[in-house]
């Protein structure tokens, strides 16, 4: 495995009533932005490998660890972690560097932020790519009893609700063990087989596939959670049903260009009509499992910017 790549150094940015740590390339390209939004548990370091070459092909990238993460701010409300102030606080990044609007990339719970970003501020999102997870179509029941209903309590959804602070206690007591077991190839961010909860990688003594990074760009994400916590990042999830309710009188399509980038061995489920909800969306599948930009960096890498060149030329 390689050396961590170099990274810049983080600016504590005030948006939406927080503060975010915030990573930027690219100063010099103002006036075409884009963002990119990591997941759980993930950080802005997930996108070490596309940051400088998103900057020399001419955009300033911004990459915050979002609320929640890293020494962004934790505030201790649930309720905080909303998808209204999640999708607010990318607006206030916007509004922080002066720009209108901007294209945002996310991946896993990232992408579902920048999803919702697109439908609640359709005027501040140009364009969406998101990894992993599609946009889904608002059930008729809230997400948790849905999932609950399929797959039974064993669930991580279901557990990391139903079961407040049991979660977020193993997590801190064994992050190592957690993120080491987590960051496997061919794995994906939900049960790595049936009846085997998320849970059990904290505990778990033999690692299970081969691992996407480096020992020394696997202490990165360790060094913060263990520094953090995971209460704060767990409670994403613990707003799920809330954002169900926050959601339901919002226009549910999507109208912006759109970039769907699936893994071909992820377990995340895939929208079965992504195209009625996102009609100007293009999907595309790479061979890998979950944690797709750090899987395959520069197919990741390339992919996104051959599918911007293609949306600038149609534009």
């Amino acid at each position: 495995m390689s050396e961590p790549l170099a990274f810049p150094e983080p600016s504590m940015i005030a948006v939406n009533g927080i503060e975010l740590e915030v990573f930027e390339a690219g100063q010099e390209n103002a006036g075409n932005p884009i963002v990119l939004c990591h997941g759980w548990p993930e950080l802005a370091f997930s996108w070490r490998h596309q940051m400088e070459a998103l900057a020399a092909a001419g955009y300033h990238v911004i990459a915050p660890n979002q609320r929640g993460y890293g020494n962004s701010s934790r505030p201790a409300e649930v309720s905080d972690y909303d998808i209204v102030h999640l999708s607010g606080d990318l607006v206030g990044l916007l509004d922080h560097f002066g720009y209108e609007d901007a294209t945002f990339v996310g991946h896993d719970w990232g992408a579902n932020v920048v999803w919702s970003a697109a439908v609640l501020h359709p005027t501040r999102v140009n364009k969406v790519i998101a990894l992993s997870v599609p946009y889904m179509e608002r059930g008729e029941v809230p997400p948790v009893a849905f999932i609950e209903s399929i797959v039974g309590s064993d669930s991580y959804f279901v557990h990391f609700n139903r079961q407040p602070g049991v979660a977020d206690a193993v997590f801190d007591a064994n992050a190592r063990r957690f993120l080491c077991n987590l960051y496997r190839k061919n794995e994906g961010a939900a049960e790595p087989e049936p009846g085997m909860p998320l849970l059990n990688l904290a505990h778990a003594d033999t690692p299970r596939g081969e691992p996407v990074m480096s020992d020394e760009e696997l202490a990165v994400f360790i060094d913060a959670f263990e520094a953090s916590g995971f209460t704060s990042s767990v409670n994403w999830y613990r707003n799920v049903d809330r954002n169900w309710e926050l959601m339901e009188d919002v226009d549910p399509i999507v109208r912006q260009q759109a970039l769907m980038i699936y893994g071909a061995r992820d377990t995340v489920m895939r929208a079965p009509n992504l195209e009625a909800f996102v009609p100007r969306v293009d999907v595309v599948e790479l061979n890998c499992g979950h944690w797709i930009q750090q899987e395959l960096p520069q197919e990741t890498t390339r992919l996104i910017l051959e599918w911007l060149q293609r949306g600038a030329s149609r534009v």
